[in-house]
């Protein structure tokens, strides 16, 4: 249904100081410095998992040397999704307001609306962390990843808030990270993922000179080793209070494909002069290599 003048009906009358509502400011698009971006030409795209070969075994002298073989294993599959919002307006509606145009006021709610619902999606990678099976049949945060060298974990054996204690676990757990053989890589974190209820928190762990909430004169390891060099960085659409990430620098862990970008369209009906406006655009987010990224639920 198209909205038309009784719903504006303060737009066209004369005397209004204001109108409001529709000019709030918004954030960065938070999930850009989280999600590595690509384009996509496909209606899926798909990641493989291929595996090297383990450790090499000693050849004694006259013996035969060790074969090894490799092969893929588990994929990591993104389908898009399309997004799309539109409204109607009158062309009565449109023409009788007093205080510019209700269709361009409009139309900047639907931007607003589509770069919300993206922010929600990307988040929502995290959010089901611990239920949404990846493409190696489990959660994204487990304690039992299956690889062919047995189960690995990006979480923590009983889940932990925020602290000195719990940040320190899990990066000495990445720095222990192996492969899908058993071989050890070099892999680090790189920053701190956390919802707002964290952010003083994380200010105090991650920026303090010396340790917090202790009167030793000690430093601040994580800050003074630079084991976070990117900081912390909010995401305001992750909906569990204490849980916490921390990325590494691990490729092709949280990704984002952009099928399609935003388009916008506008038509005109010629029997009623109604205006309808249509925003589109498709993409999908997951996580290929579940070493990308580390985290606990909280302990609540």
């Amino acid at each position: 249904m198209a909205m038309n003048r009784a719903q504006f009906a303060k737009m066209l009358e004369p005397g209004l100081n204001t109108l409001f509502g529709l000019e709030y400011a918004s954030y960065p698009a938070e999930y850009e410095a989280v999600f590595e971006s690509n384009s996509s030409n496909k209606a899926f795209e798909e990641d493989v998992l291929l595996t090297g070969f383990g450790a090499a075994p000693t050849k004694d002298e006259g013996a035969s040397v060790s074969y090894d073989s490799a092969s893929q294993q588990w994929t990591a599959r993104y389908q898009h999704e399309t997004i799309a919002l539109a409204f109607s307006i009158t062309e009565e509606a449109e023409e009788d307001g007093l205080y510019g145009s209700i269709a361009s006021r409009y139309t900047k709610a639907l931007a607003r609306s589509m770069s919300t619902t993206k922010e929600i999606k990307a988040a929502n990678v995290l959010n089901n962390a611990t239920s949404a099976n990846g493409g190696d049949g489990v959660s994204l945060l487990n304690t039992a990843h299956p690889t062919q060298n047995g189960n690995q974990s990006n979480t923590l054996a009983t889940a932990a808030d925020l602290s000195e204690t719990s940040l320190e676990s899990i990066l000495i757990q990445i720095a222990d990270m192996k492969d899908d053989r058993g071989l050890r890589i070099a892999a680090q974190g790189t920053k701190l993922i956390i919802p707002t209820a964290y952010t003083f928190v994380a200010e105090r762990l991650l920026e303090s000179q010396l340790r917090t909430g202790t009167a030793d004169n000690d430093i601040n390891a994580i800050r003074s080793g630079g084991y976070l060099p990117q900081g912390y960085h909010i995401m305001r659409r992750l909906t569990d209070s204490d849980q916490f990430f921390i990325q590494t620098d691990v490729p092709d862990g949280l990704k984002m494909f952009q099928r399609s970008p935003m388009k916008k369209g506008v038509e005109g009906d010629f029997e009623t002069g109604n205006v309808r406006y249509k925003v589109r655009e498709r993409y999908s987010f997951g996580v290929t290599d579940w070493r990308g990224i580390f985290g606990t639920e909280g302990a609540a």
